[in-house]
């Protein structure tokens, strides 16, 4: 199976950097894995509507390259699967004929209502606000776990 992660801008703090690398390098047992960091759209300090909009939408160009297979877009308005459900979603997308899942994570405005659209399944981490980068993260770990669930693992408990 191929995991792919795009993401809207760039770890700034080493310890996230080292986290994320660590679940990357576990994930390696199991999949193919990309991580494609994208340019943030920079803004004004009190950018308006219009302009979000738009930088929304010059994100969305880039993420459409690297888009494809099940495409899970994370958003605050999608659905939020314990780990378990999660793993049955990538399991059932192996098995689907789907070589390949990509998680979407946007920049701090989200993402533009597009690429929502492409999602076979929006999903959200939490009802709670978390920081993009700590996000990032977050979703490596689950992923990570996910394949542990797969394969009958001892990570997940």
């Amino acid at each position: 199976m191929n995991v792919n992660l795009i993401v809207i801008g760039k770890l700034k703090e080493d310890y996230l950097r080292s986290a994320c690398n660590e679940y990357i390098k576990r994930l390696g047992r199991y999949c193919t894995f990309e991580l494609h960091e994208l340019e943030e759209c920079r803004l004004s300090d009190a950018p308006s509507e219009k302009e979000i909009s738009a930088a929304l939408k010059k994100e969305a160009e880039q993420i459409r390259r690297y888009a494809k297979g099940m495409i899970i877009p994370m958003c605050i308005e999608g659905k939020q699967l314990s780990s378990t459900e999660l793993a049955e979603q990538i399991s059932s997308a192996g098995v689907g004929g789907q070589s390949t899942v990509t998680f979407i994570i946007g920049s701090s405005f989200g993402l533009d209502p597009e690429i929502k659209a492409m999602g076979s399944l929006k999903l959200s981490m939490s009802k709670m606000t978390f920081p993009h980068q700590l996000a990032r993260v977050m979703l490596l770990e689950q992923i990570y776990r996910c394949f542990q669930i797969n394969t009958g693992g001892k990570y997940h408990k």
